[in-house]
C-alpha cells in the first residue's frame, strides 16, 4: 500500500539528514522532492503545490527541538499536514434511523456489490445491527446472484424482485419489507453507471429522492488515481453524497486518490477496502494512514484487530495452563487461528513500524502458517500434549507426514519451547491478558 510514495518521501527527507538547522535552502530542496513524489503518486498538481507551500510555511523559522533532528521535525510537520489533507479526523457512518438507509453508488466495476456485503458484515458484527441488503442493480445479469452469494457468506438477508426492472420501486418496497421484518439498516446496492450517462444519473438521483437515505456512499477504485477523484467530483455535483469508499487500496502503490479526493470533493473518505475477504474493510483514519505513508506503521489498528479476537475466558484458561507449565501444541495451534482471523498476514506485518519497508520485496501470503499447521497436525494427540516425548524417530515421522523435513520440525520445536518459556515469564497476575494482546506470531521468531 502506497509503496512508491513512501519510498520517494523517505528519499526526500534524506536531504535534511545530519543538518543542524532548518533553512530556506534545505527546506526548499526537500519539498521539491516531496512535491515530485506527490505528483508521481498521481496527486493533483494544485493540491501538491498547496500542500508543500503549507509545510514550508510551518517549517521555516522553527527551532530544532532538543534531540530532534531537522529531518524528524520535517517528517512530523508533513505527517500532520498529510492527516489534514485526508480529512483530519475519522468520519463515522450515520446509521441513525428506523431503519437507517445506506445508498451505494459508483462506477461500473468499482466494487460496489462486494463493498455492500462487506459493509453489511461490518455493521452486523461491529455495530450489532440487523441488516438487509437490497439488489437494485437490474441491468447486470449476474448482479443479483452475486449479492445473494455474498449475502449468504456473511449471513445477511438479500431482498430481490427478479421480475421488477424498476430500481426505485425495488428500493421503496425493500424499506417496507425492512420495517415489517425489524431490520435496523437497509443497504441498497445500485447499478454501476458513468457520470456522462444522463439517464442512469437521473435514475440514481430518483432512487435517492425516493428512499431519503441517511448515507449515500460513492464507491471508487483507488487504483485509478486521479481519474477516481475526477469521477467522484462529477458524481458529487449531481448526488451530493456523504462520503467516499476507496476499494482495492491494498493494491494501490501510488496513493493519489486517497490524498486528493478529500480536497477536491470536500467529502470525507469513510471506508477503505483492503482485500477480497468479507472482513477486509477498514474505517478510514487519516492520522493512521499518514503514519503508514511515512513508514511509521499503524500499531493502533493492529492492536484493535488483536482485541477483536481476544477472549478473556480463553486467556484465563491459558493462564492456568501456563502457570502449571502445561501449554501445549493444541494451544499453540489455537493461537495461530486467532492471528489468521485478524486479516492478511502481510498487511498485519506492515502495521509494525519499519517492517513494511523491510519486507516490501518479500511475499507473505495467507498460507504463511501452512507449514507450521501441517507439522502440528501430523503429531499424535499425545505428542501435542507432551512435546518432550518427541524424539528423533518421532520427528522423522512428523516431517514425512507434514511434507516438511526434520530441520523444519526441529526449528518449530525450538520456537515452541522459547514461546512457552516467554509465556511462563509473563504468567504472573494480570500479565496474561496483556501478553495475549501482544503475542508474537508463532513460527516467526
Amino acid at each position: 500500500m502506497f509503496e512508491n510514495l513512501s519510498d520517494k518521501l523517505e528519499r526526500a527527507f534524506k536531504v535534511l539528514k545530519g543538518q543542524g538547522t532548518i533553512t530556506e535552502i534545505n527546506v526548499a530542496e526537500t519539498l521539491k522532492e516531496v512535491r515530485k513524489a506527490l505528483l508521481d503518486a498521481d496527486v493533483n498538481y494544485k493540491i501538491a503545490k498547496n500542500f508543500t507551500d503549507t509545510v514550508k510555511a510551518k517549517a521555516l523559522g522553527q527551532n530544532v527541538l532538543t534531540s530532534i533532528s531537522p529531518g524528524q521535525l520535517m517528517v512530523k510537520i508533513t505527517k500532520d499536514e498529510l492527516t489534514q489533507l485526508m480529512g483530519g479526523s475519522t468520519s463515522e457512518i450515520n446509521i441513525e434511523g428506523n431503519p437507517a438507509v445506506v445508498l451505494i453508488a459508483g462506477l461500473q466495476g468499482s466494487g460496489k456489490t462486494t463493498f455492500s456485503a462487506k459493509l453489511a458484515n461490518y455493521l452486523k458484527k461491529k455495530k450489532n445491527r440487523k441488516v438487509l441488503l437490497v439488489a437494485a442493480d437490474v441491468y447486470r445479469p449476474a448482479a443479483i446472484d452475486q449479492l445473494k452469494v455474498l449475502g449468504g457468506q456473511v449471513d445477511v438477508e438479500v431482498y430481490t424482485e427478479v421480475e421488477n426492472k424498476n430500481p426505485v420501486e425495488i428500493a421503496k418496497n425493500a424499506i417496507q419489507h425492512a420495517k415489517q421484518g425489524g431490520f435496523n439498516i437497509v443497504i441498497v446496492d445500485t447499478a454501476g453507471r458513468l457520470a456522462i450517462d444522463e439517464q442512469m444519473m437521473n435514475e440514481i438521483a430518483a432512487i435517492k429522492t425516493a428512499v431519503q437515505p441517511q448515507e449515500t456512499l460513492f464507491v471508487v477504485d483507488s487504483m485509478t488515481g486521479q481519474d477516481a477523484v475526477n469521477t467522484a467530483k462529477a458524481f458529487n455535483d449531481r448526488l451530493d453524497f456523504n462520503g467516499v469508499v476507496l476499494t482495492k487500496l491494498d493494491g494501490d502503490t501510488r496513493g493519489g486518490a486517497a490524498l486528493s479526493v478529500r480536497s477536491v470533493v470536500e467529502k470525507p473518505i469513510k471506508f477503505v477496502g483492503i482485500g477480497e475477504k468479507m472482513d477486509a474493510l477498514d474505517v478510514f483514519h487519516p492520522d493512521r494512514m499518514a503514519d503508514r505513508i511515512l513508514g511509521m506503521g499503524d500499531i493502533v489498528s493492529l492492536v484493535e484487530r488483536a482485541q477483536e479476537q481476544f477472549d478473556e475466558e480463553e486467556a484465563k484458561r491459558l493462564q492456568k495452563k501456563i502457570a502449571k507449565d502445561q501449554f501445549n501444541f493444541d494451544d499453540f495451534l489455537d493461537q495461530i487461528q486467532q492471528i489468521k482471523k485478524m486479516g492478511n498476514v502481510k498487511d498485519l506485518v506492515g502495521m509494525i513500524p519499519g517492517m513494511g519497508k523491510a519486507l516490501k520485496d518479500t511475499e507473505i501470503d495467507d498460507d504463511a502458517f501452512k507449514g507450521i499447521e501441517a507439522i502440528i497436525r501430523s503429531m499424535t494427540p499425545q505428542e501435542r500434549e507432551n512435546p518432550n516425548i518427541i524424539d528423533g524417530s518421532r520427528r522423522k515421522r512428523i516431517a514425512n507426514g507434514s511434507g516438511t523435513n526434520v530441520q523444519e520440525v526441529n526449528k518449530l520445536l525450538k520456537q515452541f519451547e522459547q514461546t512457552r518459556k516467554m509465556m511462563k515469564m509473563f504468567s504472573g497476575q494480570g500479565k496474561m491478558s496483556r501478553m495475549m494482546r501482544n503475542m508474537p506470531m508463532p513460527g516467526r521468531g
